[in-house]
């Protein structure tokens, strides 16, 4: 277990070769998640805003990226309670950062967007931290920045493959709780 970058830096290169893939995927999720953490932190440092919590700014990036989404679709994609994202919702409106509106098909649920103040926040933030992990990226050797460039697409199917057990889970749980309707 890493409890730190300097633990995955110093550590002596296991992946695949010498662990098989279990080992690959401990170091691959424990490095992105020390990338993120210290992403979010550098960002958060250099970040004039209050910030927002986690969670909070999750939901406002789930409302830009799909507009008009209903807080139980936003609570399901984000895997939170539904109460949990109304609670979020109403901070999130207090503040000016996102709209409540009702849908026009049944006038009860409540669909969601982005106001335009979230809209800058959101592009402001995206900005700060791109420029931040560039800053970093420039002072790496040239062979890792092709190694790293070369690895997105793979980590993009990787996060794919890793959505789409979730969501196979997800169904099959759903099944076993309500019963197969289909199987009959």
């Amino acid at each position: 277990m890493f409890s730190s970058v300097n633990d995955i830096v110093g550590a002596p290169p296991r992946s695949a070769r010498s662990g098989g893939s279990q080992t690959l995927a401990a170091d691959l999720l424990a490095a992105v998640s020390a990338i993120r953490r210290i992403a979010r932190r550098a960002a958060r440092g250099a970040w004039q805003q209050q910030p927002l919590a986690p969670a909070q700014s999750e939901l406002l990036r789930l409302a830009a990226a799909r507009p008009g989404i209903s807080v139980a679709d936003a609570a399901h994609e984000l895997r939170l309670a539904p109460n949990t994202v109304s609670t979020l919702v109403g901070r999130l409106a207090a503040e000016g950062l996102l709209n409540r509106g009702r849908a026009v098909s049944d006038g009860r649920s409540v669909r969601l967007t982005v106001t335009d103040k979230a809209t800058q926040r959101i592009a402001e933030w995206r900005d700060l931290r791109a420029d931040l992990a560039a800053r970093a990226l420039d002072r790496l050797p040239a062979g890792d920045l092709q190694v790293l460039a070369d690895a997105v697409p793979a980590l993009l199917r990787l996060a794919a493959e890793l959505d789409e057990q979730y969501r196979e889970r997800a169904a099959a749980d759903h099944d076993e709780e309500h019963g197969d309707r289909t199987a009959r």
